[in-house]
C-alpha cells in the first residue's frame, strides 16, 4: 500500500502502537511498589522476546528472521530503546513528573530535526506546525513552574533524544529488514542490554509477577510490531506529532485505573494535541495520491 492510503495506515498503527505503550506504562506503574524499575523494564522485555520467538518458532522461522546484514544498527537501536526508558526512570527520581514529563516529550521535536539529515525526508510547513501545537497541549497540560535548577532535568531531555533516535532507525530499517528480523532484534537487544543492569536491583519475582511480564510483553511486542509495520508505510516526519496522543491515552488510563478526572488544563491540552493529529492527516489528505510514503 503507497501514497496517501499507506500513510492513513502508518498513521492508525502508531496510534495503536502508542494505546499498548500506554497500558504497559500503566502496569509497570502498579508493579514498581514491589519490584525495581530495571527489573520491570527485563521482564518486559523478557516477555516480549518470548512472545516473539514463541511465534517465528510457530512459523517455522521460514523467513530466518536471524539473518541479517546490519546487526550493529540493531543492536544500537536497541540499545537507545533501553536508554530511553532507563533515562526517563532517573530523572523522574529526582524530578516532579510534570516537569519530566514536559521534558521527555520533546522527542517528536528531535524526530523532525534528525528526519532531514539521517533519512533524508523533507519535512514542510505542516509537519513542523503539527509538532508545535502538540507541544503547545502538553505544555497547558503538564504546566511546568518555574526553572529546573537540576543535574537530573538533563535525563529526560537524553531519553528524549534516545527515543528520537530509536525511532529514526526504525524507519531506516523497515527499508532494508523484513517485519519479523526487526521485532526479533528489537526483543533480543532490549533483553542483551537490561540483562547486564538487572542482576544489581534483582528481587525473585513471584508467579504474578511472571504473569505480568507475559502480558506486557505481548503488549510490548504488538505496539513495537504496529510501530515497524508504521514506519514502513509512513516518513519519521509525518509521524513523529502523533507522538503527543500517549498524553491521551494516558488521561484514559488513569480515570479508568486510577479514578483520576482529568481537569480543565487537561481536556484543553488534550484538544490541542488532538488537533495536532487531525491537522497532519487533512494536510495529508491533500497531497497528491502519487506520493509515496
Amino acid at each position: 500500500m503507497t501514497g496517501a492510503d499507506g500513510r492513513r495506515v502508518g498513521m492508525l498503527l502508531f496510534l495503536a502502537s502508542i494505546g499498548f505503550i500506554t497500558v504497559v506504562d500503566t502496569t509497570a506503574k502498579q508493579l514498581s511498589a514491589e519490584l525495581h524499575a530495571i527489573q520491570i523494564v527485563w521482564g518486559y522485555f523478557l516477555g516480549i522476546f518470548l512472545i516473539v520467538a514463541t511465534y517465528l518458532a510457530w512459523r517455522g522461522w521460514r523467513r530466518n528472521p536471524l539473518r541479517t546484514a546490519r546487526a550493529p544498527l540493531h543492536a544500537v537501536r536497541s540499545a537507545f530503546l533501553v536508554a530511553s526508558i532507563a533515562s526517563l526512570f532517573v530523572g523522574l527520581t529526582y524530578l516532579p513528573i510534570a516537569e519530566a514529563t514536559m521534558i521527555g516529550f520533546m522527542a517528536p521535536l528531535f524526530i523532525v530535526v534528525l528526519s532531514g539529515p539521517i533519512l533524508g525526508e523533507r519535512v514542510d510547513r505542516h509537519r513542523w506546525l503539527a509538532v508545535l501545537i502538540g507541544l503547545a497541549g502538553v505544555v497547558v497540560i503538564v504546566r511546568p513552574g518555574g526553572g529546573i535548577a537540576h543535574w537530573a532535568a538533563i535525563m529526560p531531555l537524553l531519553g528524549a533524544l534516545a527515543f528520537a533516535l530509536y525511532q529514526v532507525m526504525t524507519r531506516v530499517l523497515a527499508r532494508t529488514e523484513s517485519t519479523e528480523t526487526t521485532l526479533f532484534y528489537t526483543a533480543a537487544g532490549g533483553l542483551f542490554w537490561t540483562s547486564v543492569l538487572t542482576p544489581f536491583v534483582w528481587v525473585t519475582p513471584s508467579l504474578p509477577h511472571w504473569g505480568a511480564f507475559l502480558f506486557i510483553g505481548a503488549l510490548g511486542a504488538a505496539a513495537h510490531l504496529c510501530l515497524i509495520k508504521a514506519f514502513e508505510a509512513a516518513q519519521a516526519s509525518l509521524l513523529a506529532p502523533l507522538n503527543y496522543s500517549k498524553l491521551v491515552w494516558a488521561t484514559l488510563a488513569g480515570y479508568v485505573v486510577f479514578g483520576d478526572l482529568p481537569g480543565l488544563n487537561t481536556v484543553a491540552g488534550c484538544a490541542l494535541i488532538v488537533a495536532s493529529g487531525l491537522y497532519v492527516l487533512l494536510s495529508e489528505r491533500r497531497r497528491p495520491r502519487a506520493n509515496g510514503p
